[in-house]
């Protein structure tokens, strides 16, 4: 015995056929034409008006092209007319919006088709549970009923399957139970038996007379006078006219398709009640408002999601391959260049960060030309935000070690060098003030010039002839490499400034002084108070401040901005991607036109339907994001043992990601929008 679910057994609604009440369904005058303007217009329904009581078992026959399935869409608020009135309950139906339609739809109608329509990718439970999803019923209950009614149906051993796994009459049993999963008010059959043999065709009508023996009102589109005859009412139609309406109270009751030898097995599942007059107006606007829990929304998302990338593997790998380049790409550029610039700057700093040079000659080449002398430097020093004021001599010589002989540069500079210079001794000791003011022939080489002239022997002691001047090497200092295109810096050899000056060049006058200041960000400000300073004491501006830290922070800059160009580089490839995100859901929505019109005939909303293919869209953007950050990290890990310097920043990892969840939503956005704007008679007819 088939048994009713909880609430199935309600009382009919007020909206009955009480005596001087409105019918359930009522057309007057309608008509409906399609084409115009380039195309001819052509006229399908030319005035039909007829009316349909609550409970009703009616049957509109008609020959191919008569106007029968237009009229089953208008009834069934798939289509409007193109003149006319139409009423449901007594409300004008022709004011209403798309979504108010599709909630009338959901509420009140279910479907049966010829052709079944059932959603292929989904099995036969979560094809009948399609209606209450957009009604926003919890998931338990939504099971519990497809399940009853599926049981009902004999269909209860065929949970899992889905549609290409039955047979047509299975199909056909799947698709009432999916019309009635809502409640199914009105059953709407168009050619339920037209596809199937005889059998199954009967088995199909006996299940339609047992729902309008339970309450619903069944109207039956069909070309077959011998299926029409079995419905108590056959109205006839020709040319789109009406021409005639006779109603039969003889008409046969069918045995259930689950009788047996008792006959004691029926289908009692009775109609969902029709919403009161007065109530009618508030029900809508609260049906047409009420939205899917995020959680429940999320969840049919990710189910349909999964099941659309499964469904085309390998064209879902091609589309997620550009995401995951693209983010790939913009983690490893970023982190690239973050390596490089910290590599470069770490170079720089060994110069100085903190440092100013006082140059000798005016800004001006047509200035005269000045000089800077140890006074200066003494001057300099006075300045409140200067550490250390060293004066500098530069120059040339030929150092010779035994047959070995190389000229390098030679820097004659104070104890304070190490300081200023932030360079330190590796091997030995630097000189010291006592050194420079004794003038002491000792020097400290760089080791690129250690090795040129002492090979693999050990330096400290040995000396060196500086144009034919000893000069004991008593320290190596610290490699600092070759930097800035430039000679290498190892490549030169210090001694004491006062050494230098007197006995190698031979001059009092300063290369240029070396300022360590103590505060960066005082810079600007103390290049100032040099200048000033030095040009009390010269009466003239015959020199220039060089800010070594300004270079630094300007190189830092442009490191930045070379980092950041080579991650919009890589960015593009995300463009590329979300491109190719588009494209798949451009056909996706292509390939699934006619589950989006199965979607709307069951109830979902324009909004429900650009919010699921939204959804798909982000989705797929999110799962090639999350694999485009370990493809990242594994290429920058490949990277790093190739001693490439690198830098990951959790906050490009960030940016990346959310970039490409970014792409997902705007370039999925109009594949959604076209899929929501669809028509639900064409997206049933599509491909």
């Amino acid at each position: 015995m088939v048994r009713p679910l909880g609430g199935a057994n309600a009382a009919p609604g007020r909206l009955g056929n009480p005596v001087g009440g409105p019918p359930l369904l009522e057309l007057q005058a309608v008509r409906r034409r399609y084409g115009g303007g380039e195309t001819p217009a052509v006229e399908v329904l030319r005035g039909v008006s007829l009316r349909i009581a609550r409970g009703e078992f009616v049957a509109i026959v008609g020959a191919s092209g008569s106007g029968k399935s237009t009229l089953m869409n208008i009834l069934g608020c798939l289509d409007r007319p193109s003149e006319g009135c139409y009423r449901f309950a007594g409300h004008e139906i022709g004011t209403l919006d798309a979504d108010a339609l599709a909630w009338l739809r959901r509420e009140a109608f279910g479907f049966v088709f010829q052709q079944y329509h059932l959603i292929a990718t989904l099995d036969v439970l979560h094809n009948v549970e399609v209606p209450a999803v957009y009604a926003g019923y919890p998931e338990a209950a939504r099971h519990e009923r497809a399940r009853a009614l599926l049981a009902r149906l004999g269909l209860e051993d065929r949970l899992g399957h889905r549609p290409q796994q039955l047979s047509g009459g299975q199909q056909q049993r799947v698709s009432i139970a999916r019309a009635l999963m809502n409640g199914g008010r009105i059953i709407l059959a168009d050619e339920p038996t037209g596809a199937l043999d005889s059998r199954s065709g009967s088995e199909v009508m006996a299940l339609l007379r047992e729902l309008s023996a339970a309450g619903h009102t069944v109207i039956l589109i069909t070309h077959d006078r011998q299926i029409a005859s079995q419905a108590a009412r056959v109205i006839e139609i020709s040319d789109g006219v009406v021409i005639s309406d006779s109603a039969r109270a003889d008409a046969p009751t069918l045995p259930s398709v689950h009788d047996d030898a008792s006959g004691s097995d029926t289908l009692d599942a009775q109609a969902k009640p029709d919403p009161a007059d007065d109530d009618f107006a508030a029900e809508l606007a609260r049906g047409v408002a009420r939205r899917i829990s995020p959680l429940t929304e999320l969840r049919e998302a990710l189910h349909m999601a999964g099941r659309v990338l499964l469904a085309n593997r390998f064209r879902t790998v091609l589309t997620l391959l550009g995401i995951i380049i693209g983010v790939a790409s913009v983690i490893v550029m970023l982190a690239v260049g973050n390596g490089t610039r910290a590599e470069v700057m770490a170079q720089i700093s060994t110069f100085g960060a903190k440092r100013l040079y006082v140059l000798p000659g005016a800004e001006d080449r047509g200035s005269p030309g000045g000089t800077l002398s140890e006074a200066d430097v003494a001057a300099v020093a006075t300045v409140p935000n200067v550490a250390i004021a060293m004066p500098f001599y530069a120059g040339h010589a030929t150092l010779r070690v035994g047959h070995v002989d190389t000229d390098t540069a030679i820097w004659a500079v104070t104890a304070d060098a190490p300081a200023v210079l932030s360079w330190p001794v590796m091997q030995g000791a630097f000189f010291s003030a006592a050194d420079d003011d004794r003038l002491a022939t000792v020097a400290v080489l760089g080791t690129h010039i250690a090795a040129k002239l002492f090979g693999r022997v050990d330096p400290l002691g040995q000396y060196v002839l500086i144009d034919d001047v000893p000069f004991q090497v008593i320290g190596i200092l610290a490699s600092k490499g070759a930097t800035s295109g430039q000679a290498n810096d190892d490549d030169v050899i210090m001694v004491p400034a006062r050494t230098g000056s007197r006995r190698l060049f031979g001059k009092a006058d300063l290369s240029w002084i070396s300022v360590l200041i103590r505060s960066v960000e005082r810079a600007d400000e103390t290049v100032a108070e040099i200048g000033a300073v030095l040009e009390r004491v010269h009466h003239r501006r015959d020199f220039r401040v060089y800010n070594q830290a300004a270079a630094v922070e300007a190189e830092g800059a442009a490191q930045r901005t070379l980092t950041m160009t080579l991650g919009l580089i890589a960015a593009i490839s995300l463009v590329v991607g979300g491109i190719g995100v588009m494209n798949i859901m451009l056909v996706t929505v292509k390939e699934r036109t006619r589950e989006i019109g199965i979607r709307m005939a069951c109830g979902a909303r324009q909004r429900d339907v650009l919010r699921q293919f939204l959804t798909e869209a982000i989705l797929l953007s999110a799962a090639g994001g999350l694999a485009g950050i370990a493809a990242g990290l594994l290429t920058g890990g490949a990277l790093l043992l190739l001693d490439v310097n690198l830098i990951f920043s959790v906050r490009a990892i960030l940016a990346a990601f959310t970039c490409a969840l970014a792409t997902g939503l705007v370039f999925g956005y109009m594949p959604a929008r076209q899929a929501a704007r669809l028509d639900p008679i064409a997206a049933l007819a599509g491909p």
